[in-house]
C-alpha cells in the first residue's frame, strides 16, 4: 500500500507540475498575442489617420482651386466694370464675331480636305474602264475643291487638252476665292479691336482731365482712376487682337496646304488625261 500511495503521490506531483509549467507558458503567449493585437490596432489607427491626413491636403487643394477660380472670375468681372461696361462690351463683341468667322472657316476648310492620291487613282481607273463619263461620276460623288476642279476640267475634254488645262487653272482661282472667303472680316476685327481699345484710352484720359477740372486740383486718386480705365480698354483690345491673329494665321496655313494640293493634283490630272488621250488616238 505504501508503494501504491508513493506512486500515486509522484504521479500527482508530476501532473500538477506539468500543468503549472503549461500555464506559465500560456500566459506569456497570451500577453504576446494581446500585445500584437494592440499593436495592429494602433497601426490600423495610424494608417487611418495618415489616410485622413492624406485626404485633407487633397480636399484643401480642391477648395483652394475652386476659391482661386471664383476669385479670378470676380476679378475679371470687377475689371470689366471698371473699364466701362458699355465700352468693354462693344470691344468684346469684336471677339465674338471674329471667333464666329474663324470657326466657320476652320470647319469649311477641314471639310474641304481630300485624299488626292486616292481620288487620282479612282479617276485613272474610271477612265480606263468607262471613259470620261465614269471619271466625271467619280468627281461628282467626291466633295472638296480638288474634285470640283477635276470635274470642270474633265467636262471640257472634248474641246482639247489645252482647254482642259486652261479650265483647271481658271477654276482653281475660283476655288481659291471660296477658300479665302470671310478672311477680310477676320482681318477687320483684328484691326478694330485694338483701335477700340485705344479709343477707350483716349476717352478715359478725357474723363480724367474733366474730373481734375471739376475738382480744381490734381489728385493722384483722380488721375490714377482715369488712367486705369484707359489702360483696361487698351488691354482688352490687344488681347482680342492677339487671339484673332492666331486663328487667322492658322486658317492661312490650312489654305496654303489646300492650294498646294490643288496645284500638285492638277498637274497629275493633266498627265492622266494626256495618257488617256494618247490611248484613245491609238484605237
Amino acid at each position: 500500500m505504501k508503494k501504491v500511495f508513493a506512486t500515486l503521490t509522484v504521479l500527482a506531483m508530476l501532473t500538477f507540475g506539468s500543468a503549472a509549467v503549461m500555464a506559465q507558458d500560456a500566459a506569456p503567449a497570451g500577453e504576446a498575442q494581446t500585445t500584437e493585437a494592440v499593436e495592429e490596432t494602433q497601426t490600423g489607427d495610424d494608417q487611418q489617420n495618415l489616410g485622413e491626413e492624406g485626404e485633407q491636403p487633397k480636399e484643401e487643394a480642391a477648395q483652394a482651386e475652386d476659391s482661386g477660380m471664383v476669385a479670378l472670375h470676380k476679378t475679371l468681372k470687377i475689371k470689366f466694370i471698371e473699364g466701362g461696361a458699355g465700352f468693354m462690351a462693344l470691344t468684346l463683341i469684336t471677339l465674338i464675331l471674329g471667333l464666329a468667322f474663324c470657326i466657320e472657316r476652320i470647319i469649311y476648310l477641314s471639310l474641304s480636305k481630300t485624299n488626292t492620291k486616292v481620288l487620282l487613282d479612282k479617276i485613272e481607273a474610271a477612265l480606263k474602264q468607262g471613259g470620261i463619263e465614269a471619271a466625271l461620276d467619280v468627281c461628282r460623288n467626291t466633295r472638296g475643291p480638288v474634285a470640283a476642279i477635276f470635274f470642270q476640267g474633265l467636262s471640257r475634254y472634248d474641246e482639247g487638252i489645252d482647254v482642259v488645262e486652261k479650265t483647271v487653272s481658271s477654276y482653281g482661282g475660283v476655288q481659291l476665292g471660296l477658300l479665302e472667303k470671310n478672311l477680310s472680316w477676320i482681318s477687320l476685327f483684328i484691326s478694330i479691336a485694338p483701335s477700340l481699345g485705344f479709343l477707350g484710352t483716349i476717352i478715359g484720359m478725357i474723363q480724367a482731365f474733366d474730373d481734375i477740372q471739376s475738382a480744381g486740383d490734381i489728385s493722384a486718386q483722380i488721375v490714377a482712376g482715369g488712367i486705369k480705365v484707359a489702360l483696361l480698354t487698351t488691354l482688352l483690345g490687344l488681347i482680342i487682337a492677339i487671339i484673332l491673329q492666331l486663328f487667322y494665321n492658322y486658317i492661312l496655313s490650312l489654305i496654303e496646304g489646300l492650294v498646294n494640293e490643288m496645284e500638285d493634283s492638277s498637274i497629275s490630272l493633266l498627265d492622266i488625261v494626256v495618257e488617256y488621250d494618247a490611248a484613245q488616238k491609238k484605237k
